[in-house]
């Protein structure tokens, strides 16, 4: 699997790896299908993170770790869409805004995780060359991911404010492909997030707040 972090091309300058570009082209798939709210969102989101995990895992240790915890999140989102209760009348999963106390709980969640786990890259630099934005994207991802699963329209909302330190991040650390496909990312996140903000007042329906996961 050693040609996986071999060298594919050089784009504009910058030398593009097979697993960056392998892994983020696949990353970018899930993204699509969870904008069209395809349950293989998820199956396509983990095997991104097993081979972004061999992109990272000699180099940013954080960054692979990162994908750890991503796969995980991959896990439960199936787990969730596949359990067919969130489902609407068209068999994919319906969305919805999150509630003020969901948004608060993933706010709160966002901002304690952020600090501890750049506390831990500072703690362990070899984990991380970038401690507080490493730390920022990777809680940022989590909470887009779960709110995915939750089929929040919020979840939109989180990957843009992650896009927008994820791209000058990974041009500055050599991850040149990673940096395009966060732009390409942007725009997509904006035309889901327009698609489900949309869908969600046809897919409307009562909401308790504080509902168990």
């Amino acid at each position: 699997m050693n040609w996986l972090n071999s060298e594919a091309f050089v784009l504009f300058g910058q030398h593009i790896k097979w697993s960056d570009m392998i892994g983020n082209i696949l990353g970018l798939i899930a993204l699509a299908l969870g904008w069209r709210r395809s349950l293989w969102s998820w199956p396509v989101q983990f095997l991104s993170g097993l081979v972004l995990f061999a992109a990272f895992v000699n180099h940013l240790t954080g960054s692979a770790g990162k994908q750890v915890v991503v796969m995980a999140v991959a896990g439960y989102g199936w787990w969730r869409w596949s359990r067919g209760k969130d489902q609407g009348e068209d068999g994919h999963i319906s969305v919805r805004f999150a509630t003020w106390r969901e948004r608060a709980a993933m706010l709160a969640g966002a901002a304690v995780g952020t600090v501890a786990v750049a506390l831990l890259f500072k703690a362990y630099p070899n984990l991380s060359w970038d401690p507080w934005p490493d730390a920022y994207i990777f809680v940022g991802t989590i909470v887009a991911m779960y709110a995915q699963a939750r089929g929040m329209v919020e979840f939109w909302f989180a990957w843009l404010l992650v896009d927008l330190v994820g791209v000058p991040l990974n041009f500055a650390n050599g991850y040149a492909f990673s940096g395009f496909v966060y732009v390409i990312y942007g725009a997509l996140v904006l035309w889901g997030m327009r698609d489900w903000w949309l869908r969600s007042r046809r897919d409307a329906r009562p909401v308790l707040e504080g509902a168990p996961a």
